[in-house]
């Protein structure tokens, strides 16, 4: 009984854990979009008003 809880408990902490990492991922992506997004436009403006 006891050996069934601890396996049970590691599924659920690497099952949690793969879900953050992809969540993640997926973030950390999404913000380097935008901040180069935003350095572009930056860079655009500069240009304008040089």
């Amino acid at each position: 009984m006891r050996q069934n809880l601890a396996i049970a408990f590691i599924c659920l902490v690497v099952l949690s854990g793969a879900s953050m990492a992809l969540t993640a991922c997926n973030t950390v992506e999404g913000a380097g979009k935008d901040v180069s997004k935003a350095g572009s436009e930056i860079s655009g403006e500069a240009r304008e008003h040089k």
